[in-house]
């Protein structure tokens, strides 16, 4: 599995990820991406997986490049990809969850999400995953702010 997006929605309420699942092409398993959508997000956390010590040698701009210079060495940031594992974890018995679904009157869950560049902690209320269509893009730059200034 290889996380290629996350954030939240441009309605700013939800929290995305776009997930794309790969199989050996010997089993005949077509390659599909979809769309995780944890609903009413209250919390999202977000830091970085990869190490102090590799951060410390990946700092070099050419690492966000999708070719790389052959002198260059590091975490390649221009994968734009991250490898999904272990994965999505539900946290039973979650306080934070708990205090929310108390405050808020609706079930409220939270998730660990690890990959090889990111660990998320999300606090949201429910979770739709629907297939993602060629061109899907997460956010797209409005009309309205084309000329530099925000709508009232």
């Amino acid at each position: 599995m290889a996380l290629l997006h996350h954030g939240y929605t441009d309605y700013i309420r939800d929290y995305e990820l776009i997930i794309q699942f790969t199989a050996d092409p010997s089993t005949g398993i077509e390659t599909s991406t979809k769309r995780y959508l944890f609903t009413h997000c209250v919390s999202a956390n977000a830091r970085t997986s990869v190490p102090p010590s590799t951060w410390a040698y990946s700092l070099d701009e050419r690492l966000i490049e999708e070719q790389l210079a052959d002198d260059v060495d590091g975490y390649v940031w221009g994968v734009r990809w991250q490898v999904l594992y272990p994965g999505i974890e539900i946290i039973a018995g979650s306080e934070s969850a708990h205090a929310w679904e108390a405050s808020v009157g609706v079930p409220f869950f939270e998730a660990v999400i690890e990959s090889n560049g990111h660990t998320l902690n999300l606090i949201f209320s429910d979770l739709r995953v629907e297939e993602v269509c060629p061109g899907y893009a997460p956010f797209v730059l409005g009309e309205p702010f084309r000329d530099g200034k925000i709508p009232l």
